[in-house]
C-alpha cells in the first residue's frame, strides 16, 4: 500500500534530532513530517525550514499554538503563526489551554479561546496559515485544553472561514465520543488535520503518555479514517505518539513500526 498520505509527527520519536528525523523519513520514502516548535527552535527556524525543504519533505503541521490562559498568549501565537509560515506548514495546531490559575469558570475559559482565535484569525489568514483547533480528551480540561470535544471545537471554528480556522481530528482524543462520527461529517472541509495513535490501559501516571503506535490499542482507527475521508478530507494522516516506551526505542525502529501500524490498521 502507498505512503502517499503518511506523515510522521516528530514527537513520536522525541529523542531523534530533527536532522535524523528528516533523514529517516527520506530513507523510508515518507513524504510528510509534522513539526514541533521547540525542536525547531533548537535547530534554528531558518535552518529547519531549509533542511526540510532541501529534503523534499512536506511539512503537514506545526505544533503548537494556543494556551490562551497564559499571560503572553498573543505574542506567543503571533510568533507561532510566523514560524508556521516560514516552515511552509499549512496548519498551526492550537491546544487551547486549561483553566486560568484559581478559576473554576470553564464556560468563561472557552469563551476566551473563541475570542483569542478571533483576534488571531486575520494574522493567520495574512500569513497563509490555517488555525487548527484540537480538542483534547476531557481528562485534560483543567490543565491543558478546555475544548474537550470535536463538537466544541466546531462551535468555535464555524464562526470563521473554513480556510482560516479548522479543526484537528486526533484519534486519541475523540474515539470515545458517541457523537464523533456525526461531528466528523459536520466538520467537512473544516478538517485541517487527522492524527492517529492508539489508546492503551492502564494509563501511566500523569496520563499524557498513554498513547501507543497504531494497532497496539483499542481504537477503531480505520473506521475514523473512513469517516474523515467520507467527510471530504483527503489530506495527510499523521502518526503522533507520546509514550515513554516508544521514545526509548531507536528512531528508525519507531518510524518502521509507525509505518507498519499505519498500513495495517489505518489505511
Amino acid at each position: 500500500m502507498s505512503l502517499e498520505r503518511f506523515s510522521f509527527n516528530q514527537a513520536t520519536a522525541q529523542r531523534w534530532r530533527l536532522p535524523d528525523v528528516v533523514a529517516g523519513c527520506v530513507a523510508a520514502g515518507v513524504p510528510g513530517i509534522g513539526l514541533w516548535r521547540e525542536p525547531v527552535a533548537d535547530h534554528g527556524l531558518a535552518r529547519s525550514a531549509k533542511l526540510v525543504r532541501d529534503a523534499g519533505l512536506t511539512v503537514t503541521s506545526l505544533c503548537r499554538g494556543g494556551f490562551f490562559s497564559a499571560d503572553d498568549w498573543r505574542a506567543q501565537n503571533l510568533r507561532a503563526i510566523e514560524e508556521a509560515a516560514t516552515l511552509g506548514a499549512p496548519e498551526l495546531v492550537l491546544v487551547s489551554g486549561g483553566l486560568p490559575p484559581g478559576s473554576r469558570d470553564i464556560d468563561g475559559a472557552r469563551q476566551r479561546v473563541a475570542d483569542a482565535i478571533g483576534e488571531l484569525a486575520p494574522h493567520a489568514e495574512a500569513a497563509g496559515v490555517r488555525l487548527a483547533i484540537e480538542p483534547l480528551h476531557p481528562m485534560f480540561a483543567a490543565d491543558r485544553c478546555v475544548i474537550a470535544s470535536l463538537g466544541q471545537a466546531l462551535d468555535i471554528a464555524e464562526r470563521f472561514d473554513p480556510t482560516v480556522v479548522g479543526v484537528v481530528v486526533d484519534a486519541y482524543h475523540v474515539w470515545w465520543d458517541d457523537t464523533v462520527y456525526a461531528q466528523i461529517a459536520r466538520a467537512g472541509s473544516r478538517i485541517a488535520a487527522f492524527q492517529v495513535c492508539d489508546w492503551v490501559t492502564p494509563l501511566p501516571e500523569g496520563v499524557l503518555l498513554g498513547r501507543a503506535l497504531p494497532g497496539d490499542g483499542c481504537i477503531e482507527l480505520r473506521r475514523l479514517r473512513e469517516a474523515v475521508d467520507a467527510a471530504g478530507y483527503g489530506g495527510p494522516i499523521e502518526v503522533e505518539v507520546f509514550s515513554a516506551e516508544v521514545w526509548a526505542r531507536p528512531g528508525v525502529e519507531v518510524l518502521d513500526a509507525a509505518i507498519a501500524g499505519y498500513l495495517r490498521h489505518v489505511v
